[in-house]
């Protein structure tokens, strides 16, 4: 009885033979590949958000209450004022200067140009009293008048009783301003647009 070898199929003439695919050959090569077209993309876009658009921090103490709380997250806006300068009641994160510690979280007060005074239980803006809706609380003390100068602003804490604010460390440069809080992430129940 006569061996039967298989036989290998021959290409028509005019075509070439099938080449298998590298799949086929390399599974898992071509299974990395496919993994890094798609997570490289997605890590490069993560961290350029991170670094360059955007960054979440945590907040620290109770300044910032009864509006922002002990380790809530927010997302810090890193672009907007590189575009423009802070506006009035916008929550930022600032590196004091000699000072350790976390950047502390705050809220703008006043702006170049503007006399801020405390006085009464409440903040004055250019002798006009600032309606401030986000407080449960009077603003106990004196402080100013302050001239606010060029590039700067005069900031506060939301909980003015336990504050370390510009009532304290002065006026703050804008280069000192890391970025803008505008949205909160976590915990779930508080997530939502910062005003």
């Amino acid at each position: 009885m006569a061996d039967v070898q298989p036989t290998q199929p021959q290409p028509v003439e005019g075509t070439t033979a099938a080449q298998p695919s590298p799949r086929t050959l390399h599974p898992f090569r071509a299974w990395l590949r496919e993994a890094l077209e798609t997570v490289l993309p997605a890590l490069i876009t993560v961290l350029a958000i991170n670094l360059l658009l955007a960054q979440p921090r945590v907040v620290h103490g109770q300044s910032m209450e009864p509006n922002l709380h002990e380790r809530q997250r927010v997302i810090v806006d890193l672009v907007s004022y590189r575009l423009r300068a802070p506006d009035y009641g916008e929550i930022v994160i600032l590196d004091v200067q000699d000072r350790t510690g976390p950047p502390l979280i705050k809220r703008v007060i006043g702006l170049p140009g503007d006399t801020v005074e405390i006085r009464n239980g409440a903040v004055y803006v250019n002798e006009r009293q600032l309606t401030e809706p986000y407080l449960d609380q009077l603003t106990a003390g004196a402080c100013g008048p302050v001239l606010v100068p060029e590039e700067h602003v005069f900031v506060l804490g939301d909980n003015r009783c336990c504050s370390n604010d510009s009532r304290y460390f002065g006026t703050v440069p804008f280069d000192s301003i890391l970025g803008r809080a505008w949205l909160s992430y976590w915990p779930p129940e508080q997530i939502g647009v910062l005003r």
